[in-house]
């Protein structure tokens, strides 16, 4: 895929896989689960997919089940779906494993926020582009946990391999600052899911990434393609759908002082009540309580409750 075409699939929604460890051994992946919830997403709609991400539990993977883990995807996938398969750390294992993914079919490397307590904007730009020199396909900086700046952006996204950004920072000021900033061509994605995303699509966001969508299709292609028909109304409905869900992904959970440690066990909950398969969560990651599994099954209902009520079908 050229980078012009990876643009243009960019400008959708992002569903993540979520990795399948097996019940009894966490230790071991369910590939063929993988594959089966891709084919799935790709049944009811969704074309743009986020391999070997965050919410993949990409920190707790092994160099090697990173590179399966993006090679089943995109394996299991049409030629019409998109790929972004994510890769970071040192700059030579990022560049290795971001080979490996091109190697196995990816259609752009989505670039893990750097990982390092001491960093120099210099430095961090030079990172990108070294990345983005490593590989024929399009990058895609995940934008992330660490300080941005207008300079930072237009530095990282003056390469032209540098195709869209995956924003992830709650400051919609700065955003539409640095979208201002960069040259037209960048795609920007909202990486913060279903509620802020008619805020950040107003400010130039071109897309986003999924929360509930994830388990729940057919709420983020309606609220995508009502941000794109102007109907803010439904637009807005569909995101209030995705609140109490998503407030739950938030939480810590029992005994921790962590934010967003329910981030991906909700989700695995969500896939489980919507009838694929989830499982475990891999350490540090905790298993959500009784009391939370129980009401992401109340609040899954709620959002069926609620597309059936808004006639999405």
């Amino acid at each position: 895929m050229s980078d012009s075409g990876l643009a243009v699939q960019l400008q959708d929604v992002a569903a993540g896989m979520l990795t399948p460890f097996e019940e009894s051994n966490t230790d071991e992946i369910r590939y063929a689960e993988l594959a089966s919830t891709a084919e799935w997403l790709y049944e009811e709609g969704i074309r743009l997919y986020l391999a070997c991400a965050n919410i993949s539990e990409y920190h707790s993977l092994t160099h090697n089940e990173r590179i399966e883990t993006a090679r089943v995807v995109c394996e299991a996938l049409p030629d019409d779906a998109t790929v972004l398969a994510g890769a970071g750390g040192s700059t030579k294992s990022a560049i290795e494993l971001a080979r490996a993914h091109q190697d196995n079919g990816a259609d752009g490397i989505m670039v893990m926020p750097p990982d390092h307590i001491f960093k120099h904007e210099r430095g961090v730009i030079e990172y990108y582009h070294r990345l983005a020199d490593a590989v024929d396909i399009g990058i895609v900086p995940y934008v992330r946990g660490f300080d941005a700046t207008v300079r930072l952006l237009e530095g990282i996204t003056a390469h032209e391999n540098v195709v869209g950004v995956k924003w992830a920072i709650s400051d919609i000021e700065l955003f539409s600052e640095c979208v201002a900033a960069t040259d037209d061509d960048v795609v920007w994605v909202c990486g913060m899911a279903e509620p802020p995303a008619p805020a950040y699509y107003y400010e130039g966001a071109d897309g986003f990434s999924a929360g509930v969508t994830n388990f729940e299709p057919r709420l983020g292609l309606a609220l995508f393609d009502a941000l794109e028909a102007g109907d803010d109304e439904l637009a807005r409905e569909l995101r209030d759908l995705s609140f109490s869900f998503m407030n739950l992904r938030g939480e810590r959970g029992a005994e921790n002082v962590y934010d967003g440690a329910n981030s991906v066990p909700a989700l695995k909950r969500g896939l489980e009540a919507a009838g694929q398969y989830g499982g475990p969560v891999r350490e540090p990651i905790a298993e959500l309580t009784d009391a939370d599994r129980r009401r992401a099954g109340e609040y899954y209902e709620e959002i069926q409750d609620g597309l059936h009520r808004l006639e999405i079908v």
